[in-house]
């Protein structure tokens, strides 16, 4: 076998640069998991869904993985935002902003998870389906909140929506102790047993 066809048969997973191809190398289990969080982004959030901006917030939201596994999440927080936004209907007048709308998305999808909404397929309870319906919520949320005229005038739907994706990827990763590539549904039920008790 000459030198150029051993370049062409294996060549995809041996370059010298890090540039690992999507069919292999350790490059592909670090942002796996997101892979599909647009596409589940898209399908929940219906009307109010815009797959470019998905698949834009999500790839920077993979470049931050790593100091988002290192960043706390406020509990509290998100639960009192969740109340805020989701609980107490619109007898809220204040002004919502993309910070406490990305952690009230977070946990209602959360919620949806434990609940069975979020689809009956393997994917189901994935680290990528759980992201991606995180920023769905947020997008409907901003959309639903806009159209009341209660959103801050410093506050996008794009931040609200990436700030649902980093919500949800920091609670997440907290529930399996910072890190890791599993998208197993213990996962998820660890993480509902702690933000929904």
């Amino acid at each position: 076998m000459s030198w150029e066809r051993q370049q062409q048969d294996f060549g995809g997973n041996m370059t010298h640069d890090g540039a690992y191809p999507a069919g292999g190398g350790y490059a592909r289990a670090d942002d796996d998991d997101l892979r599909g969080a647009a596409e589940h982004a898209n399908r929940h959030a219906g009307d109010s869904g815009n797959s470019d901006l998905f698949s834009n917030l999500l790839g920077a939201l993979t470049q931050k993985k790593q100091s988002l596994a290192d960043e706390d999440v406020d509990e509290e927080d998100a639960v009192k935002q969740h109340k805020r936004y989701f609980e107490r209907r619109d007898d809220d007048d204040d002004e919502a902003d993309d910070k406490s709308m990305g952690s009230a998305a977070a946990l209602q999808a959360l919620k949806m998870f434990t609940g069975g909404q979020s689809g009956s397929s393997h994917e189901g309870n994935s680290q990528s389906a759980f992201v991606g319906m995180a920023m769905a919520e947020a997008s409907k949320l901003f959309d639903q909140k806009a159209s009341q005229g209660k959103v801050s005038s410093d506050s996008s739907k794009e931040s609200a929506v990436m700030k649902a994706g980093e919500m949800a990827l920091k609670m997440y990763l907290k529930s399996q102790g910072g890190g890791g590539s599993s998208s197993s549904g213990s996962s998820i039920l660890s993480l509902a047993s702690k933000f929904l008790s």
